[in-house]
C-alpha cells in the first residue's frame, strides 16, 4: 500500500510542471542615462510605422505596382510594422515605467509575436534573392516563373512553416519547470534566457532552439549567398559591362537589407562567444539588431529603387494638380 501511494505521488509530481505567475524582465542593467535610449526606440517606432505604412500605401495605391516583385516588398513592409509593434511599445512599457512583471501567458505571447515576425523578415529576404536569381539568370522566363500566385504560395509557405516552428517553440516551454529564478535576462521574452531557468529536463527546448538558429538564420543565409554567387556567375558570362551595371543596380537595395538584418546577429554572436561583452552592451547591440532594419528598410526601399521614386514623385505631382484644380 506503501508503495502504491509512492508510485502515486511520484506520477503527480512527474506530470505536475511548476510555472510562475509572473516572470521578472532583467533587461538593462543600471545603464547610465538609460531613458534616452528609450525616447530613442520611441523615435524609431514612430518613423518605422510611419515609413513602412507609407511604402504599403504607395504600393497599394498604385496599380503598376501590383506585380510579384511588390508583393514581396510589401510582406517585408508588413513583417517589419508587426514586429516592431510586437517588441518596441511593450519594450518601452517595460522599462521606461518601470513595469517589469510580465504574467506568464503574456510573455510567451510576447515572446511568440516577436520571434515570429523576426523569422518571417529572415525568410522575405530569401523570397527577394530568389526573386532577384531568375530576374538576372533566367531573364527570359522571369514572367513565367516569378507570378503573382507563385509568390503568394512561397510567402504563404513560409508564414505557415515559421508560425508551426515559432509554436512548437512556445509550446515546450510550457514543459518547463521553474522553481528558482523568475528573472528573465533579457530584454524581452526571448526563447533561450526563458528555458535556461527551467529545473527539468529542457534538452527539447536546447533542441529546438538550435533548429531555430538554422531555419531562421543559417538557411536563410546559405541560400541568399547562394542565390549570389549563382548571379555573380551569371554576370561574368555578360560580356556587356553596361548589362551587369544595371543587373547589380537592381540587387544593391537588397544586399544592402540583407546586411542590415544579418550582419549585427552574426557580429554579436561571434562577439559574443570570443569575447566578453558587458549585458548591456549586448542588449543594445540585439534592440537595435530587432528595431533598426524595420526603420530602414522602407527609406532604402524607397530612395535606391527608382521605381518607387517615379511612382512618389508622380503621386506628389497627381495631389498639386488636383489641389490646383479646386482651387
Amino acid at each position: 500500500f506503501m508503495d502504491l501511494n509512492e508510485n502515486l505521488s511520484t506520477i503527480i509530481f512527474n506530470s505536475t510542471f511548476v510555472r510562475p505567475a509572473k516572470f521578472y524582465l532583467g533587461g538593462f542593467y543600471n545603464m547610465p542615462h538609460d531613458k534616452y535610449y528609450y525616447i530613442f526606440l520611441c523615435f524609431v517606432y514612430i518613423m518605422t510605422v510611419l515609413g513602412n505604412g507609407f511604402l504599403l500605401s504607395v504600393i497599394y495605391l498604385v496599380k503598376t505596382l501590383h506585380t510579384p516583385r511588390y508583393i514581396i516588398v510589401c510582406n517585408l513592409a508588413l513583417t517589419d510594422l508587426c514586429g516592431s509593434t510586437a517588441l518596441i511599445p511593450k519594450l518601452l512599457d517595460t522599462f521606461l515605467f518601470d513595469r517589469r512583471y510580465i504574467v506568464y501567458e503574456a510573455c510567451l505571447s510576447y515572446m511568440f509575436f516577436v520571434l515570429f515576425f523576426g523569422s518571417m523578415q529572415s525568410w522575405t529576404l530569401v523570397t527577394m534573392a530568389y526573386d532577384r536569381l531568375i530576374a538576372i539568370c533566367f531573364p527570359l522566363r522571369y514572367h513565367s516563373i516569378i507570378t503573382k500566385k507563385s509568390v503568394v504560395v512561397m510567402l504563404l509557405f513560409s508564414w505557415t512553416f515559421l508560425i508551426c516552428v515559432t509554436a512548437t517553440s512556445a509550446g515546450l516551454i510550457n514543459r518547463l519547470s521553474f522553481c528558482a529564478s523568475i528573472e528573465i535576462k533579457s530584454f524581452f521574452c526571448d526563447h533561450g534566457p526563458i528555458f535556461q531557468l527551467a529545473c527539468n529536463d529542457k534538452s527539447y527546448s536546447y533542441s529546438m532552439a538550435t533548429t531555430g538558429l538554422i531555419v531562421v538564420m543559417c538557411i536563410p543565409l546559405i541560400l541568399i549567398v547562394g542565390s549570389y554567387v549563382c548571379i555573380s556567375i551569371a554576370l561574368a558570362r555578360t560580356t556587356s559591362t553596361e548589362e551587369r551595371l544595371r543587373a547589380l543596380k537592381t540587387c544593391v537595395s537588397h544586399l544592402i537589407l540583407v546586411a542590415l538584418f544579418f550582419l549585427p546577429f552574426v557580429g554579436t554572436n561571434i562577439a559574443v562567444m570570443t569575447s566578453y561583452i558587458h549585458p548591456n552592451a549586448r542588449m543594445i547591440n540585439s534592440s537595435l539588431t530587432f528595431t533598426v532594419p524595420p526603420l530602414l528598410n522602407p527609406i532604402i526601399y524607397s530612395l535606391k529603387t527608382e521605381e518607387v521614386r517615379n511612382t512618389i514623385r508622380k503621386l506628389c505631382k497627381g495631389n498639386k494638380t488636383a489641389v490646383i484644380s479646386s482651387k
